[in-house]
Formats: C-alpha cells, sequence, structure tokens
C-alpha cells in the first residue's frame, strides 16, 4: 500500500492491493490520516506460508495501519516455519502508526517475524507489537521476532526475541518472561523529543520506559494476560505517542 498527501490537507491511498489471506480495506481516519484495515481472508500464518505487508507513506502522509482480529500462527503439516515481516517506509514529514492486534503463538506453530521500518530525519512512527505465548491453558509454538528501525540510513533499535520450545535457555527464567504469557513493545519516534526528550522510567511492576539514542522512546511490557497487557501499552501510548 502507498499513502500520499492530496495536496488539500488530507491523505489519498493511490495504490491498495492484498492478495491471498490479507485483504486490506479502507477505514475513516482522524483528521489528516487515511485509515487502513487488515482483514484475515483465512487462517494464517500456517507452516511454509510467508506473508508480508508493505506500506509506504510519502511526504507529508498520515497513514493509520490496523487488524480486525488476533493473529494466529497455527502449525503446518510438514513442520516448516512460517514468515511474516512488515516493511514500512516513512518519507519526510510523514506520520504512520502501526497497532495490530496481537499475535498469538499457537502451540506446535513454528513463526519468523520480521519488521523493518525505515524513516527519514522529520518521520513520525508510533509502532505497537503485542505477542500472546498460547491461547488459554496451552503451551505456545517457537516465536521468533525481529523489529529493525532505521533514521536517515542510520540504525536506531535492532532487537530480536525468542520463546517457546526451540528457544534459547531461560527465556522464561527469571530474567526472561518470569513465567509471563504476554508481552509487548511500543516504540515512538517523533523528532520533537530532541528538544525534550522521555527519561528512562518504570511503569508498574513489569514495564519500563528506555529513551533511544535518537528521538524516540521504547516500552517495553510484560502481564499475565492480553488484557493488561493492552492497558499497560495504551498508558504509555497516551503518554507518549500523539
Amino acid at each position: 500500500m502507498a499513502a500520499v498527501a492530496d495536496g488539500r490537507g488530507a491523505t489519498a491511498l493511490p495504490l491498495l492491493a492484498g492478495e491471498g489471506p490479507l485483504a486490506l480495506r479502507r477505514t475513516r481516519g482522524t483528521g489528516a490520516e487515511a485509515g487502513v484495515m487488515l482483514v484475515g481472508a483465512m487462517s494464517a500464518p500456517l507452516g511454509g506460508d510467508h506473508l508480508t505487508v508493505e506500506a509506504s507513506a510519502g511526504p507529508g502522509a498520515r497513514l493509520a495501519l490496523a487488524s480486525a482480529a488476533a493473529t494466529l500462527a497455527l502449525p503446518g503439516r510438514g513442520g516448516e516455519p512460517a514468515r511474516y515481516d512488515v516493511r514500512l517506509t516513512l518519507a519526510e514529514d510523514s506520520a504512520v502508526r502501526w497497532m495490530p492486534e496481537p499475535l498469538v503463538s499457537v502451540r506446535g506453530s513454528d513463526l519468523r517475524v520480521r519488521t523493518r521500518a525505515e524513516l527519514a530525519p522529520t518521520a513520525r512512527l508510533l509502532l505497537r507489537e503485542e505477542q500472546v505465548l498460547g491461547r488459554s491453558g496451552e503451551e505456545p509454538g517457537l516465536l521468533r521476532s525481529r523489529l529493525t528501525v532505521t533514521r536517515g540510513g542510520i540504525p536506531l533499535l535492532d532487537q530480536e526475541l525468542a520463546c517457546g520450545p526451540g528457544a534459547p535457555g531461560g527465556w522464561d527464567g527469571p530474567a526472561g518472561l518470569a513465567g509471563h504469557r504476554t508481552l509487548g513493545q511500543l516504540l515512538v519516534v517523533d523528532p520533537a523529543f530532541t528538544a525534550s526528550p522521555p527519561t528512562a522510567a518504570v511503569l508498574g511492576e513489569f514495564a519500563a520506559v528506555t529513551p533511544l539514542a535518537g528521538p524516540a522512546v521504547l516500552v517495553t511490557a510484560l502481564a499475565p494476560d492480553a488484557l493488561r497487557l493492552r492497558e499497560v501499552l495504551d498508558a504509555a501510548c497516551r503518554t507518549y505517542g500523539w
């Protein structure tokens, strides 16, 4: 999908196309934003699937991306891993909100998630990720996730996590998730932080605010369930987002 400023204070979507298990629907945005909803047309990702979401925001464009429901990572017949790639490109003075519903790692699944965002120096990004390890009363599958963000071609954030059977030892220990089954993060990149940067802080018992080496802040949280995780990240969004 591609978003461009229409010259009248709003954002147009000259390219909005989806196929396979992902359908794209335009929704009502806020102010100058164009809204896009990802709708699952079938169960995915299954083992062996490779899904890709690509979005670009041209100079001055405003784009809000969301999903209609949680994404379930499901096992395939042959045991192959599934891949889910998200690629965001933000031009000068653009703003993108990527706020999907949680990703649920189902028992027996093997999913590799890769999110890459490339920002111009004056672009703004609000990105939320939530992972749920297993359905109610269920052990999780293997989930490997990597988030890479560059700003003006300079690395801003590059982090990776692995949870579930087959992940490095200790992922569920006291130094890892400590028994929690939901985890998430909120990343906010905003040039306004240059003049007034956020400070490091603790949000409750299992959430932390980490300023990055750039006009950005990362909020990382653990929670016993998806509802509590969303409450923590929503509170952080009200504080640091827009």
